[in-house]
């Protein structure tokens, strides 16, 4: 037989790899298909909203028959999110709980991603979730069964058996720079990159799924031993988070950056009861708190606005204007009063808030998150007469 040339032999070493890979290749699940090529985005969308990448693509699995579904596959709807009265995209009817409900339809994997995970972010019955840590996928799955997510009674072991099936709970370890070349999971990252809906349907750009500023709003484990810039990243990460929570805080009276004199802590404290004191002159003796940055506190039985603008020395009707109220109302105990002018907007990181039922008050929201009710109308373009719906999207922030 005749031997095969020394310069065919680099070629036929070549094909055979190429061959193999496709062969390779066609023996992948479905699933794990699924699962090599939207990782990437689930790890990215983990760090800007801090839902846990192994929920995401669990929930996308199980959604969207792991992306074969017709909503999945026509609409880049993943995670079955109806239109609700807030959507101003297209739209497709498919019969689900009821005969041809409306769902909403995205142009690209992407905005699917990023809209359930704002979806999970900034509603309130989601919002213990937060509060489990990122690797508890356990608790996150239980957890979105008893806020409602899915009416199914074996929701949860569903989800906990494609996370355990496909080892999905090491993505919630993983950073967006472990797909990129050279990185933990670079073989995954060729996958990674979702198509847009368009006259041509090309990738998106990298950078779309690697930003340079990701913020994680939960604490993620590292993959391995950090070096001095991550660790600066990530505490700047976790303050980031931090700053976003939506709980009220009491007034803080340690500054973020201390002076350096020996009694530095004290004088600190001293300098801010002084300027309680002498600038907003609230009464001193009773817990004052802060939403926003701006301070106020909760009424007590047999308080009203007066009583309460008498004791703090601030004008009765400026009380009022500082409440968005333009006449006295009955004030029950436990109500939030502030006792300074509210922000504009809310600070960086919460951006909007989904409305939870019909006729919800907007002045009751901007009253939770420290902010003007005219400068939220105006930012969402209300009149003074709109009624909220359920589903609706208020931007909080510019």
């Amino acid at each position: 037989m005749q031997r095969m040339s020394t310069g065919l032999k680099p070629l036929f070493l070549a094909a055979s790899i190429l061959v193999a890979a496709v062969l390779l290749r066609a023996d992948i699940s479905p699933q794990q298909r699924y699962v090599n090529r939207f990782a990437a985005l689930a790890v990215t969308e983990m760090y800007r909203s801090g839902v846990p990448a192994s929920i995401t693509l669990s929930q996308g699995l199980l959604e969207s028959r792991y992306g074969l579904s017709a909503l999945a596959a026509e609409g880049h709807n993943h995670f079955g999110i109806k239109c609700h009265n807030d959507w101003k995209g297209k739209t497709m009817k498919v019969d689900d709980d009821l005969k041809d409900e409306c769902f909403r339809v995205y142009d690209a994997d992407i905005d699917s991603f990023h809209d359930h995970s704002d979806f999970l972010r900034y509603r309130d019955r989601y919002k213990f979730l937060f509060d489990f840590p990122v690797t508890d996928y356990k608790a996150w799955a239980n957890g979105l069964k008893k806020a409602g997510y899915a009416t199914d009674p074996a929701y949860p072991a569903k989800l906990i058996k494609l996370i355990e099936d496909y080892d999905l709970s090491r993505f919630d370890k993983a950073k967006p720079s472990d797909f990129e070349p050279g990185g933990k999971y670079a073989d995954l990252g060729a996958e990674a990159s979702p198509t847009v809906s368009s006259d041509k349907d090309k990738p998106l750009d990298d950078r779309a799924l690697f930003p340079k500023q990701t913020k994680p709003e939960q604490k993620t484990t590292p993959a391995h031993k950090e070096t001095k810039a991550e660790k600066k990243a990530r505490q700047k990460a976790e303050k980031e988070a931090k700053k976003a929570r939506q709980h009220p805080k009491p007034v803080e009276t340690v500054p973020e950056v201390l002076p350096e004199s020996p009694n530095a802590l004290e004088e600190a404290v001293v300098a801010e009861e002084k300027e309680l004191r002498e600038v907003f002159h609230f009464q001193m003796g009773r817990k004052i708190y802060k939403q926003n940055g701006v301070p106020f506190l909760y009424a007590l039985e047999g308080e009203d606005y007066r009583i309460i603008a008498e004791e703090n020395n601030i004008i009765h009707k400026q009380l009022l204007r500082y409440n968005d109220l333009s006449s006295d109302e009955k004030l029950l105990p436990g109500t939030v009063v502030y006792l300074q002018a509210k922000k504009n907007q809310t600070r960086k990181g919460l951006d909007k808030y989904i409305v939870e039922r019909d006729g919800e008050s907007l002045r009751d929201i901007c009253q939770r998150f420290g902010v003007k009710q005219k400068s939220i109308q105006k930012l969402n373009g209300f009149a003074p007469s709109h009624t909220l719906r359920e589903g609706d999207t208020i931007l909080l922030r510019k």
